[in-house]
């Protein structure tokens, strides 16, 4: 039984005939480079190109350097997340500050993106001493026991996941790139306050935008209301589970459209002015205030509750797709939060005085072009976080079967 513990759940092909890992500390795989450490102050550093790394990554990029080679770092003290703690594989020229332990694998016994992934999958917190800046002493880093097998097959699995690392990044970078794309759009293709056209348009539309009232833009038998308040949702009237939901802030934003309360018909009846159709759009009217969503087909019925307010728009005046990015960008966030840009959204302007606005509208042609230019930006957005969540999950998977 102890020798079957000592294989992982996976291998690959040319080493499920091979030797069971065995018990090594740290100190007899790899050698420590803490002496060769300098920390500098950010008055005192002169801006490079070398990485400056303290005990939770990058820092900064300074002149010179304190390591060159392949390296392992981790956190002794500072670290931001002791359950998910510290541990980078560096290679090349850096600098490290005396918050992160340098090591270096053995070569003749370990590999260091082995040996980094192996560090990964320990749970460091049980080593830590002190209070609310919880340390990893050098002596008791180096006496922790990992499972290791042969050189030929740390290599072979090191090299494994530094591609799968690779991927992930790549996907993360385009991700990045797209919402930053996304975000500069945003901010050109609709007019700033008090202007009639935006700085940045599609070629055949030269016509200034049209000023119009807010209300004007929604249905007009029911455009904009509240989540109702007080008795009409009160916890003690959810029922275990039913075909009727309540949609909270922190799903129906977020694009999740899950919950963790449930109605009876009856109650789902009463509440009809309340309920969330495919094509609405429901908006955070608390805490992260002006984040926005459409409702998409297929969500299960239910009523939207108090800290979420709901628009239904006027077809013949406003693109679905129009409306949802015109109240993403920075001049409409600014309105509705009432705030200046980089503060806490806090404080969201009265409905009554949102229906009131007068603001710039292009004619529905140009609006549609828009609509679906950002539509499919999104796409992309959703397309590359999807890839990035799958492979994350492929890492975790592997992680979990490929470590003894």
């Amino acid at each position: 039984m102890e020798q079957k513990n000592l294989v992982p759940k996976r291998r690959f092909k040319e080493f499920q005939n091979a030797h069971a890992w065995e018990q090594h500390t740290i100190s007899e795989l790899a050698d420590r480079y803490d002496n060769l450490r300098v920390p500098i102050t950010a008055s005192d550093r002169m801006p490079g190109n070398t990485p400056y790394y303290g005990a939770n990554g990058i820092q900064d990029y300074v002149e010179g350097f304190t390591h060159c080679g392949e390296f392992i770092l981790v956190a002794e003290d500072g670290a931001n997340d002791l359950q998910n703690y510290p541990v980078q594989y560096v290679n090349g020229k850096v600098w490290v500050n005396n918050h992160a332990h340098v090591l270096q694998a053995r070569s003749e016994i370990a590999d260091n993106k082995f040996l980094m992934n192996a560090l990964k999958q320990t749970n460091i917190e049980p080593y830590l001493v002190g209070g609310g800046r919880a340390k990893l002493n050098a002596d008791v880093m180096m006496k922790i026991s990992l499972r290791v097998p042969e050189l030929a097959e740390q290599k072979k699995i090191g090299s494994f996941f530094e591609r799968l690392d690779h991927l992930i990044t790549l996907h993360q970078r385009k991700l990045d790139k797209t919402k930053a794309l996304k975000s500069a759009y945003l901010s050109e293709m609709f007019p700033a306050e008090g202007e009639r056209v935006p700085k940045r348009r599609f070629a055949g539309f030269t016509q200034p935008w049209e000023q119009r009232k807010f209300i004007e833009l929604l249905d007009v038998k029911d455009g904009i209301r509240r989540g109702p308040f007080g008795s009409a949702l009160k916890k003690d009237l959810f029922v275990p589970k039913s075909d009727y939901v309540v949609y909270e802030q922190q799903n129906a934003i977020y694009d999740k459209w899950e919950t963790r309360y449930y109605i009876t018909k009856e109650k789902f009846e009463e509440l009809h002015k309340f309920v969330l159709s495919e094509g609405d759009f429901i908006m955070s009217g608390a805490g992260t205030i002006g984040r926005i969503a459409k409702v998409p087909k297929g969500i299960k019925k239910g009523v939207f509750n108090q800290a979420l307010i709901r628009f239904k728009i006027n077809p013949e005046l406003t693109d679905s797709n129009y409306f949802l990015e015109w109240i993403r960008s920075n001049e409409m966030q600014r309105k509705f939060t009432g705030s200046n840009p980089g503060s806490a959204m806090t404080n969201l302007v009265p409905m009554s005085e949102v229906k009131e606005w007068v603001i710039s509208l292009p004619s529905l042609a140009e609006q549609k072009k828009i609509g679906d230019f950002f539509a499919e930006l999104s796409d992309i957005i959703t397309l590359h976080q999807r890839k990035l969540e799958k492979l994350q999950s492929i890492k975790k998977a592997y992680l979990n079967e490929m470590f003894v």
